[in-house]
This record gives C-alpha cells, structure tokens and sequence, in this order.
C-alpha cells in the first residue's frame, strides 16, 4: 500500500500540487490521467522518490518494493538481456551477483562457505532458482523471442529494448508498480498480453496511459489531476469520462446560478445601499454576496477541440477502385504485392497489420504523394478527398504564423473567421499568431486537423493521426469521425479508435498481399488467423 497525505510541489509561482491526499491499496490498478502539463509523470516521478516535493508525506508500506518503467532505453545496453530484466529486483540480483562471484573464486575460504550459504538461503526465499523461467516468459509475452534473449540488450532494435525495460519493471511481482505509457511501442498481441498480467497481478498498479482501451481494460479507479488536485473515481476510463462530463455540465450550471444571484445582488446593494429603510436589507445581501466563492468554481482545466468534418456534397456509389498496385522500398523491396480494393460508399476501412510502411505507401499512391511500381487506381466523380499523412513535417516549414498557413487552405479569406476556426482548435489570442515552424507535434495535428475541416472532403484519410495526440483531442477526433458521412480509409495503434469507427477490416500482410473483411475490429480479432496487430 502506498499513502500520499496533503502532498505538495510547485515551481515558482506555478502549484502543481496542492494538500494532495490518496491511498493505493493492493489488487487496485490507478489510472492516472490529465491534461498535457499537469504532471502525471511528475505524480509518478513523486511516487518513486526520484522528485522531492514541498510539503506532505508518501509513505510505503514496511518492507514492500517499488518498481518503475524506466525510460532510459540505454541503461542496461551491457547486460544479457535475461540478466536485465532480472535486476529490476535489485535485492535479488545482488545477491545473484555476490553468489556468482563467490562461486567463481579459486580459493573458497571458510568465511566464503559460511557466507555462500547464507546467500542460498536469501536466495531461495527471493524466488531466484525460477528467475530466469520467469524473466524469459515475460520477455516472450512481451514479443521478445527465445532467440534474442540471450543477446545484449545494446544488439535489440529500440521498440525491443522498450519491452525489455517493461518485463524488468514486471518482474518479480513487486508490491507497488509504477508504469508510464507502457504500451508505447507495442504491438496489439503484446498489450493483450500485458493487459491480462495486469488484470491478474494481485499487488498494486500505478499507470500513466493516452491507450483508452488500455486504462478501459485494467483500471479499476481513474485519479484525475486539475488544478492542482487528484480526484479518484471508481471504475475506469469510459465511466470517468461519462461522470466528469455530467459533472462539469453541473459545475457549469451552479456557476451560472451563482453569477445570477451575485449579479442581483449588486444590483439591490447599489440600489438601497445608501437608503435608510433598506440599508438592513442591503448590508444583509452583502453578507451573503461575500460569501458566493465564484473564483473557487472550477469547471475544468481540459481543453476539448472541436473536431467537425462537413462534406460540401454527397458522395455517389463510384468512391476509389484499386488494380494490382505493387509498391517497393527504396532498396527495391517489396512492400505491396498485387494489391487491388474496391472502396464502396459508406466505407470506414481500417488498415491494419505490422507492415506500417506498406499502409503509408498505399495512402501515398492513392493521394498523388508518390507513385507505384506498377499497377492503376482511380477516383470517382462526386469524391473530394482530404489527406492527413504521417510525416507530415514539409508541411511546417515556413515563417508563417498559424493563421497565415491555415488561410491558404480557407475558401473564406476573412482573418476573423480563420482566426474563429482556430479558437476551436484551441488556438485562440496569441497562439495564433505563432510561426508554425516553432509548433509541437500535437499542435501540428490539430492544424492538419483544421485544414481537413476546411476542405469540405467526403472522403477522409489518415495515417496514424492519433500520434501526439492528448485524451481530450483523441476523443474529440474520435467523435467527430464517427459523425462524418463520408468514407474514411484510416490507419491507427489505437485500438478503441480503431474499433470505434471500423466497420471494415484490410490486413496488409509481409507477403504484400491483403485479407479484406468487412466486420468490426473486435470481431476480427476474435477470428482465427489474424495477425492481432495495429
């Protein structure tokens, strides 16, 4: 158990916490959420005692350890990869560590036996005779095969080393675990596979996660940080979100009562103020306006964009036909082998699989971003497409502030109504005005975002748009996509969007060739044969 008790950090005149106060009990998982800034990771970095903070107490309880995600992905690159993952119980692997070496020695003294002995016995107690079995199946649940196993972690691929660090932070069944993003990096079938560790790990879990479906699948309370305050709420990401929209909706209208009856008050003070009859009556209102806290009703902090997408004509039956495309890598690889689609009104294509750079290829050859090797596609007449690509750094190169840029993709050349456009899209006063070379990656997608609205396109397509995303902007796209009318080809890791919207699947296969069903995601993952990858 862990027990945070009127927790307090700020930096400068900023308060990030403020008399902060939650415990964290066994077989519980947390979910940690809020805006960007307001210090999830921070509360975590708290936790792990590797950031003081002001004032308050973190107590853990006697004896019990606590293990992180670390984010270094080159602090173990000397170590065996078993070996790393082994000493995220550092207890153990010291002892492992001083065993091995006492083994080792030519001249095994007396002391050495009486000390190797000792060493046994910790080491039986800790679990260390089943410590490689148990490292090696959870790198093997995590994806990491047999084979590599044995390597150093400096010889893994990066996505590799990032489940090596996650089974550390997994292993030995620690009483507090303490994950930032984990599922970054993953495949589908490896977070299936943590979900189901976690849903089953009977200590307690402390998680920071932008995967809905991730925090929907093990959470079993949501803490939320705004203004300075943790709240916890029981149950997990979809009832959180349900509960705090009916209780901003409340917030609002109680603060909408109160400035009402402040305002009635002042009136009636400035009114009988200086009137001898009244002067009880009006002292009397002024006592209660006093006590009408208006600056203390907090609504909320997040931001929600608005995220609306109005084609300028309906579109006909003829959407986009695909012949036997073929696509290569600049090595001459093959990517996509024979492809061929028949895209029909009312179409919401997932493309899904492990080959990420075939799906960029495709949306690239369809949009005129580059050609096939070999192969045709057309459009049909009443389709007017909007394209949201990956990469999409090229388009941000220049000296011009977001309402410049985005006025060249307006038909309505009025700086007030681009300037109004961008205020949905959360770039209001100043911000606007900021060059765009300069913008985040999650303030980029939101200007893509806003020059697809713009565009009037019935059909929509986006390559991972959820990338750099906050919850609050994922959940706005993802509603204003499960309302637009068009067609939309999509590809996306996130797999409550994915299953949101999809209502047919396309699997790319390494081969280059395709499985095309049309059924929701979730029935396609249920179904034998598939690659369960996003």
């Amino acid at each position: 158990m862990i027990t945070v008790s009127n927790l307090s950090l700020g930096y400068g005149q900023r308060i990030l916490f403020k008399d902060v106060n939650l415990k964290f009990t066994p077989g519980n998982c947390y979910g940690i959420i809020g805006a960007n800034g307001a210090g999830k990771s921070t509360f975590l970095k708290l936790l792990s005692k590797e950031l003081e903070y002001d004032r308050g107490e973190i107590t853990v309880g006697a004896g019990q350890r606590i293990a992180v995600l670390r984010q270094d992905h080159f602090a173990f690159d000397e170590y065996p990869v078993i070996e790393a993952v082994i000493a995220g119980y550092p207890k153990l692997y010291t002892i492992q560590k001083e065993r091995e070496l006492i083994y080792s020695k030519e001249d095994f003294s007396e002391e050495d036996g009486i000390r190797v002995a000792e060493l046994e016995s910790e080491f039986a107690e800790l679990g260390g005779w089943e410590a490689e079995s148990q490292a090696s199946q959870l790198l093997a649940g995590l994806g990491i095969e047999e084979a590599f196993q044995s390597r150093l972690v400096a010889d893994l691929e990066e996505s590799q080393k990032v489940r090596v660090l996650l089974a550390q932070a997994l292993f030995g069944s620690p009483d507090i675990l303490l994950l930032d993003e984990p599922t970054n990096g993953l495949d589908l079938e490896s977070i299936t596979w943590l979900e189901e560790f976690l849903i089953n790990f009977p200590n307690t879990v402390i998680v920071v996660s932008h995967d809905r479906h991730f925090l929907n699948a093990v959470c079993t309370t949501m803490c939320d940080i705004d203004f300075g305050r943790i709240t916890a709420y029981s149950g997990n990401y979809d009832f959180w979100y349900q509960m705090s929209r009916i209780l901003q909706r409340q917030a609002r209208e109680q603060q909408k009562k109160n400035e009402e009856k402040a305002r009635e008050l002042k009136e009636f003070i400035q009114r009988f103020a200086s009137n001898a009859a009244k002067s009880r009556q009006a002292t009397s209102r002024k006592k209660v306006l006093e006590k009408l806290d208006l600056e203390n009703i907090h609504v909320t902090s997040r931001k929600f964009p608005y995220v609306g997408f109005k084609p300028d004509r309906d579109i006909g039956n003829n959407v986009l036909t695909i012949e036997h495309i073929k696509a290569f890598t600049s090595d001459e690889s093959p990517i996509l082998q024979d492809f061929s689609l028949t895209v029909h009104k009312g179409d919401k294509i997932a493309f899904v699989g492990t080959e990420h750079s075939a799906k960029t290829a495709l949306f690239d050859i369809i949009t005129g971003t580059r050609s096939a090797g070999s192969g045709v596609f057309s459009w049909g007449q009443t389709v007017s497409f909007s394209y949201f690509p990956r990469e999409n750094g090229s388009y941000f190169d220049s000296e011009m502030s977001i309402t410049e840029w985005l006025q060249q993709y307006s038909k309505e050349q009025d700086e007030t109504y681009v300037r109004s456009f961008l205020g949905r899209m959360l770039f209001s006063g100043d911000e606007a005005l900021k060059p765009v070379k300069v913008l985040s990656g999650g303030e980029r997608v939101r200007c893509l975002l806003a020059k697809m609205m713009l565009s009037g396109a019935n059909v929509l397509i986006l390559d991972e748009p959820t990338n750099h995303l906050d919850l609050e902007t994922i959940s706005s796209l993802n509603e204003g996509l499960v309302a637009f009318p068009g067609v939309i080809l999509f590809n996306s890791h996130d797999h409550e969007f994915v299953s949101s919207l999809a209502n047919r699947i396309v699997e790319i296969l390494p081969s280059g060739a395709a499985i095309d069903k049309t059924v929701s995601f979730d029935d396609y993952l249920g179904q034998a044969g598939t690659s369960r990858a996003i």
